[in-house]
């Protein structure tokens, strides 16, 4: 260790390959973990065997999620070799557990009217796996938030993150809801009839959401005051946007057309004019978290 003091760029890579083997380690731990907790799945089958497309959408859904929470763990201030190596396997460990119970969360209260995994894996309902992946993603966005702030003790950091987490994840379900509430057709109805134009606007949606809590989350914690206030008026301001971007993407990003009528007043649903929507909401999120 004392030669490489005398060779600091040496000793950067040997930080940064260690940090970087760590982080394919808990990847794979990661898809361990999914493996076990969907052990009907035969994963090799579906991919290969089926080419169950809706599957792939769900399962790398999963893997960026699990990529953004081990990011999560890595980036922001170094604490010391052996500290900041413990901290990363800490919290991706609590990361992977409330990633995948936020899969839990989405078939129980925002997708919840019929059977995801028999659409995903039986009727391979493409729209359905868009879903899952975004909600995945979200969950992984606000940990994001949750996780980077530093905090006095390791007992007080997970508590913020696991308190973040579940304020991120009720906002999920609200904004979700009202979407779908918001939007002149019935969701549900449309994505179980296979429609991925209808599965692919409020996918956008909720990761829009998602971008705007976690800029909320986003720093150190200061007091609890604080952090619901900042959460709160961005995430108004997040929803209001919503049907705002929607009006734009209907008036300026798709012009003489009615996305309503694109995604489900015609036969083959307009897949193209549901990226444009999704597109309107993840923008808007982001041109949000720019100008707070």
């Amino acid at each position: 260790m004392e030669l490489l003091k005398n060779y600091p760029y040496l000793l950067e890579l040997l930080v940064t390959t260690s940090y970087f083997i760590e982080a394919i380690i808990i990847f794979a731990l990661g898809k361990i973990i999914y493996q076990l907790l969907n052990s009907k799945i035969k994963v090799n089958e579906e991919l290969v065997i089926k080419d169950n497309f809706a599957f792939s959408v769900s399962y790398v859904g999963y893997f960026v999620g699990l990529l953004i929470v081990i990011g999560a763990s890595i980036v922001g201030e170094s604490v010391g070799w052996m500290e900041d190596l413990l901290a990363i396997a800490y919290y991706s460990s609590i990361g992977i557990v409330l990633l995948n119970v936020s899969i839990w969360i989405n078939h129980k209260f925002i997708i919840n009217k019929f059977n995801i995994k028999k659409e995903i894996i039986v009727d391979q309902n493409v729209g359905t796996g868009v879903i899952e992946a975004a909600i995945m993603i979200a969950a992984a966005l606000v940990l994001f938030g949750a996780i980077t702030g530093e905090s006095e003790s390791l007992f007080s950091g997970t508590i913020t993150a696991i308190l973040y987490w579940a304020i991120g994840m009720i906002i999920l379900i609200i904004t979700s809801k009202m979407y779908i509430i918001s939007v002149r057709y019935d969701v549900h109805s449309e994505i179980e009839k296979d429609n991925v134009a209808a599965g692919l606007a409020l996918a956008g949606a909720i990761v829009a959401i998602s971008i705007v809590v976690m800029n909320a989350l986003l720093g150190d914690f200061e007091n609890w005051q604080t952090t619901l206030i900042d959460v709160g008026t961005q995430t108004i301001v997040g929803l209001l946007a919503l049907p705002v971007m929607r009006i734009v993407a209907d008036k300026i990003l798709l012009p003489g057309q009615r996305l309503t009528d694109e995604i489900m007043n015609q036969e083959k649903p307009n897949v193209g004019a549901a990226l444009v929507e999704a597109f309107a909401y993840i923008g808007a999120a982001i041109l949000i978290t720019w100008s707070l």
